[in-house]
């Protein structure tokens, strides 16, 4: 089996502390070691008809499900959860083992 991810891409909503929301996700991470990567970006390059109005994604990685269940029991993910659900529009929620079928090449 192989990693575990949990992917969510969103839209906030048009008062929100985007960026507050952003450095507030990377200092839960930091804080929870079951996560073991974390990567976010906002579209840029997307054709609104097909970003269907979303604006970000965020993806964590952990290395089996057990650590993503952890994860999101875990105090610190509550309570940051709550915040962060207020200031979203729309959400899409993704979590999934993954299947790997092109390893990443090296540096």
């Amino acid at each position: 089996m192989g990693e575990f991810k949990h992917l969510v891409i969103v839209t906030f909503k048009g008062d929100a502390a985007v960026d507050e929301i952003l450095k507030g996700l990377e200092k839960l991470v930091s804080e929870i070691e079951a996560v073991k990567s974390f990567e976010w970006g906002q579209d840029t390059e997307s054709p609104e008809m097909l970003r269907q109005g979303y604006t970000h994604a965020f993806i964590m990685t952990f290395d089996k499900k057990e650590d993503f269940t952890a994860f999101v029991s875990h105090p610190n993910h509550v309570e940051f959860s709550s915040k962060f659900s207020e200031a979203i529009e729309k959400v899409v929620l993704l979590d999934f083992p993954t299947v790997l079928a092109k390893p990443q090449r090296a540096a």
